[in-house]
């Protein structure tokens, strides 16, 4: 279903909620309004609160800009947000809650246990962490089987898929209820049947790291002629087809021989290598620093981050025009 068809449908029956008004919280939280869930925003941060409206609209300005949305259907979708700094009031008749806060655990699962008392028992609650188990954040909660993980990637707004992580006790019904709601939100849910350290994602992009940094470390190429191999080189047929296809189209003889011969040979390295390490150690942490594997100017790092963003708005102005939700 295309954005306006989406927009033309007015608000949905099920009430969202998000905990967590930051960065990922307000970008998800524009992503249910765009789609026409009316969304209640908790934070305990007033200012933030405050801000909500204000900073969902200078997120949702780019989506203008570009075309895959209309100024009036930006401002539905703003209009679809309220903020609240109380907890119960924001989730209490919920029948989703998007809980995205800080990456901790004991912090999270003391929220999960302030949520267990304040929502519907049958209320989902999902939350947005990219590395703890739902087991263990499921922990205070005496109904297991609502908790899972829908762990969204930055831009939350821009980047259709979603990992969906079940834990132990996740019911099938919790895993309905969020694949269907993903996908009427336009999202493309990636289901993990159990959880995993890293989820998909992240074991993905550990292992090409690991394999970089071998490389570079054993002076076989440099940063950017690496960076070059990848962004300008396969990247370029991942970002239309993931690597089973990708490999189903040079034919698996060829990569049966090619693992056979390279598997031997690649990095199994069971710790972060020393580039990694020493950096790490020295506060150079990338953009929010100003210096990581490469120098980074405030000016550079905007270019990047805005060169990023074009990327990925680039590839949603089609499915503006197409007529499927999937």
């Amino acid at each position: 279903m295309s954005e306006p068809a989406r927009q033309a449908q007015g608000s949905r029956s099920e009430r969202i909620a998000v905990v967590g008004a930051g960065l990922m919280g307000t970008s998800i939280a524009l992503d249910w309004a765009r789609a026409g869930f009316s969304v209640t925003v908790y934070d305990s941060d007033g200012d933030r609160v405050d801000s909500l409206t204000r900073r969902a609209r200078e997120i949702g300005q780019a989506l203008v800009e570009t075309g895959v949305i209309t100024a009036n259907e930006l401002n539905l979708a703003v209009a679809r947000l309220t903020g609240s700094v109380d907890l119960g009031e924001a989730v209490g008749d919920a029948d989703y809650v998007a809980e995205a806060i800080v990456e901790n655990l004991a912090v999270k699962q003391s929220l999960y246990a302030e949520l267990d008392a304040v929502t519907r028992p049958d209320a989902v609650l999902a939350s947005n962490t990219s590395t703890l188990m739902p087991s263990a954040l499921a922990e205070p909660v005496h109904n297991r089987g609502r908790l899972l993980v829908a762990h969204y990637f930055n831009p939350a707004h821009l980047i259709p898929v979603v990992e969906v992580v079940l834990g132990p006790e996740t019911t099938p019904e919790a895993v309905e209820t969020t694949t269907r709601l993903l996908r009427e939100a336009g999202k493309t849910p990636a289901v993990l049947r159990k959880e995993v350290p890293g989820f998909i994602a992240n074991r993905l992009q550990s292992a090409l790291l690991r394999e970089a940094l071998a490389l570079v470390e054993d002076g076989v190429c440099s940063m950017e002629d690496l960076d070059a191999v990848v962004s300008l080189g396969f990247g370029r047929r991942l970002a239309a087809f993931g690597p089973f296809v990708v490999h189903d189209m040079a034919g698996l003889d060829v990569w049966h021989a090619i693992a056979t011969n390279l598997y031997p040979e690649i990095s199994d390295a069971k710790e972060p290598q020393r580039t990694l390490t020493e950096l790490a150690a020295r506060g150079d942490f990338g953009l929010k620093s100003g210096r990581g594997f490469y120098e980074w100017s405030p000016t550079e790092a905007a270019a990047a981050l805005a060169k990023r963003d074009a990327e990925l708005l680039r590839h949603l102005v089609p499915s503006k025009q197409g007529d499927s939700d999937d």
